[in-house]
Parts: structure tokens; sequence; C-alpha cells
């Protein structure tokens, strides 16, 4: 196992590199200049001495290698840099109250795609064909069907406006009123999930093993339980991982349209300001975070099975 995990976590450092090589790359590809954009804000009269000047300060006249090395190294020693947008704000203060709202608002999403998926896989697997598992499959579809945006927009008018059931915008304190974005923002992830859960289920119910637990005259609820969703769970846990992953960097559309103040809506403002060293934060920190689930649940998985340490 030890040798296992040496090897996962050995595999980080060049993913991350690439990563930094990418978002820097892209970074300079976007069209506007950092020191244009902040000096036409409020459309002020500025001199080409001015442009020049404020240029130098930012660092963007170096040659791009310069500020990619410097970048790195930074970043190598925890240091994200400073804001274009906002000089002598380091750019860790401004994610710093951002990322526990985004991560809060990606952990009840997939809390409440786990809990509703998994049931719901389980009842359409043991009951193939039936009302039931036509049901759960027309809802499954449905969810991977709609965007991420439309959910959000349907919870909003049906859910919220429609039925006043609790409020649709703003953001109130960590835990409180974030049922409705994470609810939009797991939508879709339910439903893969119970497919998942569904397809897992039906293939090791047919497995010898449940049918021998049967016949021991165990109750169906303990052949499910002890012996049909433990050795379905590898497949759900790997998935899990995933879509956690991709929620927690996906958040920037269900953010705006919920005005939860997290990293998704710190990235649009930015983009627009050009502030390079705030969305190479951003993007960074992501990537590492979704580098770091998949970590977990590779190591997760070769603990539960023996076999994938030794493929």
């Amino acid at each position: 196992m030890r040798q296992y995990a040496m090897k996962r976590i050995g595999l980080i450092i060049p993913t991350v590199l690439l990563v930094t090589i990418i978002v820097f790359a892209v970074m300079r590809l976007i069209p506007g200049d950092p020191a244009l954009v902040i000096l036409s804000e409020g459309d002020a009269s500025f001199t080409q001495g001015e442009l020049e000047a404020l240029r130098h300060e930012l660092g963007t006249d170096r040659p791009i290698v310069v500020q990619y090395l410097d970048w790195v190294t930074g970043l190598a020693q925890g240091d994200l840099g400073e804001s274009y947008w906002r000089r002598g704000l380091p750019v860790w203060e401004l994610l710093g109250d951002r990322i526990p709202r985004t991560l809060q608002l990606a952990v009840m999403a997939i809390v409440i795609a786990v809990m509703f998926a998994v049931p719901l896989g389980i009842v359409s697997a043991i009951k193939p064909d039936s009302p039931v598992d036509y049901v759960c499959r027309v809802v499954a579809l449905v969810g991977i069907s709609i965007p991420t945006f439309f959910a959000g927009i349907l919870v909003v008018l049906l859910l919220s406006r429609g039925f006043d059931w609790l409020p649709p915008l703003g953001y109130a304190e960590l835990w409180e009123d974030m049922f409705l974005p994470a609810l939009a923002l797991g939508f879709y992830d339910m439903a893969f999930i119970a497919r998942v859960t569904r397809s897992s289920m039906m293939e090791i119910i047919r497995e010898d093993y449940m049918r021998t637990a049967r016949a021991k005259g165990l109750a169906e609820r303990i052949v499910l339980v002890r012996h049909g969703l433990k050795n379905a769970v590898l497949p759900i846990l790997t998935i899990s991982g995933w879509q956690f992953g991709r929620l927690f960097g996906g958040t920037v559309i269900i953010e705006s349209i919920f005005r939860v103040p997290g990293i998704g809506t710190l990235l649009i403002e930015t983009v627009f300001q050009r502030d390079f060293p705030t969305i190479q934060a951003i993007i960074i920190v992501v990537s590492v975070s979704i580098v770091l689930i998949n970590l977990l649940v590779d190591l997760l998985y070769g603990w539960m099975d023996p076999r994938i340490r030794y493929a």
C-alpha cells in the first residue's frame, strides 16, 4: 500500500507543473493589457509614460519566461502574488473569504446528490422494469440532460418564486440559505451517481454470493447492504470523488445566479479586469484541489480493493 501511495503522490508534481504552464500561457493569450484596463477605468486620461510605468510596476514588461519563473517560484513558497486590480493586496487575502463559501456549496451539493442518488439507484436496481424503476430512470435522464445553469433558474422560479419556500438570492452566513444553490448544483451529479449505482447494483445482484446469502436465510435488507452495496460502492466512490472535483471547479454559474460570493464570482470579476495573478491563483487552487481529491479517491480505492494496488 505504501508503494502504491507513493506512486500516486509522485504523479502530483508533474501534473501541477503542467497545469501552471497551461494556465500561464492561456492568461497571456487573452486579449487586453492589464495596465491599459486599469488606467482606462472611468475613462481617465493618461500618458504613454504612465502606461509604461504601470506596466513596469506590474511586471508585465518583462520577458514571458522571467514572469513565469518568478510566479512559479513564489507559488512553490506559498506566495500567490498580489492583485493587479487591487494593488498591494495579496491574492491569498482575496481567496481567504471566498474558498470556504465555494467549498461549502460543493460539499452540500455532493451530500445532497449522494443522499438521493444511492437510494434511487438501489431501488431501481432491485425492481427492474417496474413503475418505480421507470420513474427513477426518467428522473436520472432529466437530471443528466438539464444544464446546471438551467437547473439553477428552474430552482429559483419553481421552488422559491413559485412556492415561496426559501429566499432565492443572496448569501447570509456559512451554512445558511445554501440549500437551493446546492440543490441546483448537485442535480446533475445526483442523476449521474444514481445511474452508476443502478448499473453497479444490477451487476452485483446477479452474482452467486448474493444467491448464497439469500439461501442462508438472511434478510433481504442485510443481503443488499452487507453483500450488495458493500461490493458496489467502489464505482460509486470513484464517481462521487470525480463529481466533487467537478463541483468545486464548476460553481461559477450557480454562484452568479444565487449571488454567492465564492471563487466563481471572483473569477468572473477578475477575468474582465485582466487580473492575471488572481485568475491564475483561482485556477491553480481549483486544479490542486481536484488533483488531491482524485488522489484521495485512488488511495481509498486501493485500500478497499487490494487488486488495484498490484495491478
